[in-house]
């Protein structure tokens, strides 16, 4: 069963709010999820972002896949690590790697 960390929307139109849930990929956007690890407002300047970080880490370690907004919202947080930029190769690695 493929799980994802993605959001659940909420809210009236024209004035989104979103959850942010664990559910199964195959079920639909705002249907069934397995729980809440927080929710999302991006309404105010700044946006609202509150997140059990202790459940989100669990369920990453449990193999969850955050959808892509998500893990923005995530690393903005900082509960997923800023990944470095991989520096351009040097002289001896490209020696190296022919």
């Amino acid at each position: 069963m493929p799980i994802r960390i993605r959001l659940r929307r909420a809210g009236r139109r024209k004035r989104p709010f979103y959850h942010i849930v664990v559910a199964d990929s195959r079920s639909p956007r705002d249907g069934r999820f397995i729980e809440k690890l927080g929710y999302y407002d991006p309404i105010p300047d700044p946006a609202v972002v509150e997140v059990k970080s202790d459940r989100v880490i669990y369920w990453l370690e449990q193999g969850a896949e955050p959808s892509e907004t998500v893990y923005h919202l995530l690393k903005k947080k900082g509960i997923i690590p800023r990944a470095e930029k991989p520096s351009e190769p040097t002289e001896e690695s490209k020696a190296q790697g022919e």
